[in-house]
């Protein structure tokens, strides 16, 4: 199929609609209220998001990871400190997320700053996962590194993982902890007919109760 047969296949939405008195004045409940939707809804992966960054000479990168928690300082995720997202980070602190959810006709989009969270907080979570992937990432370091092949990377697990065979805890590596993105920007999107999406944005606004201005984009 060429990318021009691919026009025959655009998908008219009409599962709902957003209107400003549809959203809650505050960014973050709008937001937990769709992801509740998502999860009710049973969508796969409800919690999958783009997370886009760019190098010190502006060079975007963009990958799917996941998110692990939301609250009014912001979004959680962990990683790799030493991989492609990490090395950003460190250059150019900001990014922005996208969760899309095709089976409700959604996405949102979110940017601001990103911070690491304290080592306190990393080690915490850290114990929390389960012990293999705590040992992986030991073992699958320098993220984004090239390797030999898949069986050296699977020797890589299977020898630590015998090292650790009577260990009651994995220490959390140094280069591995978590982020939070502080929303300076969130933008909701319905999927409409005859793609007159609504698009719906929150803007910081000091003289607003809230903290924040909605605003209607075009679509």
């Amino acid at each position: 199929m060429s990318v021009k047969d691919l026009s025959e296949l655009r998908q008219n939405y009409g599962k709902g609609s957003l209107q400003v008195h549809d959203l809650s004045a505050d960014p973050l409940t709008q937001f937990l209220k769709w992801l509740d939707q998502a999860l009710q809804a049973q969508v796969a992966e409800p919690y999958a998001m783009t997370l886009a960054t760019a190098d010190g000479d502006g060079r975007p990168h963009a990958r799917t990871v996941l998110l692990r928690g939301a609250d009014p300082t912001g979004f959680y995720f962990y990683s790799n400190y030493d991989s492609q997202k990490g090395l950003d980070l460190a250059a150019n602190p900001y990014a922005e997320l996208l969760f899309f959810w095709p089976a409700l006709e959604q996405q949102v989009r979110i940017h601001g700053p990103v911070e690491r969270i304290s080592k306190q907080e990393s080690t915490e979570y850290y114990h929390k996962r389960p012990r293999d992937s705590q040992i992986a990432a030991h073992v699958s370091t320098p993220q984004s590194g090239i390797i030999e092949s898949r069986e050296l990377l699977e020797q890589r697990f299977a020898d630590l993982n015998q090292q650790l065979e009577h260990a009651t805890a994995i220490d959390k590596p140094e280069f591995w902890g978590g982020y939070c993105l502080k929303p300076a920007y969130y933008e909701f999107w319905q999927g409409r007919p005859n793609r007159l999406h609504d698009r719906l944005k929150y803007i910081p606004d000091t003289l607003s109760d809230t903290g924040w201005r909605i605003e209607r984009l075009m679509p």
